[in-house]
């Protein structure tokens, strides 16, 4: 204690990394108003330390005009690559539509084919037997086999 009965504040002990986090929130709060500075439309000096000196000035007309023109272009090209994305996209939604299409009329004629009942078509194949009769059949329609002689 003191002579005049007031004691000192102790500061508790901080770990390492606690110390770090410190660090790195006062480093991004000055980077971050640095930012602001540099990005501002204003002249302004900056003089970091007597390390690092700049300049900022806000462009003048020639710059101004530079600068609208490469923004036209590229919101042009941005333009032309969307038109040419939407190209591409409409093909696929044709070509996945046509697909569509072309299942459901395959699903249809196995339908017709197997003879489900549910769809309305009769019944071709009644049992095990003419299954296979028909399988053989159809074998020998799309691979001739040769005929004994």
């Amino acid at each position: 204690m003191s002579e005049n009965g007031l004691s000192a504040g102790k500061l508790e002990d901080y770990s390492v990394d606690q110390l770090a986090g410190a660090l790195v929130l006062i480093m991004g709060a000055i980077g971050s108003l640095l930012l602001v500075i540099w990005q501002s439309k204003c002249h302004c000096k900056m003089n970091l330390c007597y390390l690092f000196q700049c300049e900022r000035r806000p462009p003048n007309e020639e710059e101004m005009k530079g600068l609208q023109a490469q923004a036209k272009d590229l919101k042009d090209k941005a333009n032309k690559n969307d038109k040419k994305q939407n190209k591409i996209l409409t093909k696929e939604d044709d070509i996945l539509e046509k697909e569509d299409i072309l299942l459901k009329e395959m699903v249809k004629s196995v339908d017709l084919e197997v003879g489900d009942e549910t769809s309305g078509g009769t019944p071709l194949i009644k049992s095990r037997q003419s299954l296979d009769e028909t399988r053989q059949s159809l074998d020998e329609t799309l691979v001739p086999t040769p005929k004994k002689l």
